[in-house]
């Protein structure tokens, strides 16, 4: 998977098209982000030990990674693509402009 905590990214598809935020978890294994403020449901939470207050709170719930794609500073929503510098270190680059995301 191509996407990071705290990439800026647009999501394509789904009830919150168009919405653009922020990577808060990747779950690499299920291919599944978690994007702040997208997808949010009603949880039912119960008070966890003497500071923690249970009751109904919204909870960012995980998309696909395919539904979500990559802003670029320069152009905008993007595809990612890859450059090795001299030492063999991999950057991720827009598809796009070229340039470093």
């Amino acid at each position: 998977m191509k996407l990071k905590v705290g990439d800026s990214v647009r999501v394509i598809a789904g009830k919150d098209k168009g919405t653009e935020s922020k990577i808060a978890r990747v779950l690499k294994k299920r291919n599944q982000v978690i994007v702040e403020g997208v997808a949010t449901a009603k949880r039912h939470q119960r008070p966890q030990g003497q500071t923690m207050q249970g009751g109904i709170i919204d909870k960012d719930m995980p998309i696909n990674a395919s539904n979500v794609m990559i802003i670029c500073p320069d152009c905008g929503p993007t595809k990612i693509g890859a450059r090795f510098d001299g030492d063999g270190r991999k950057y991720r680059v827009c598809r796009k402009c070229g340039g470093d995301l």
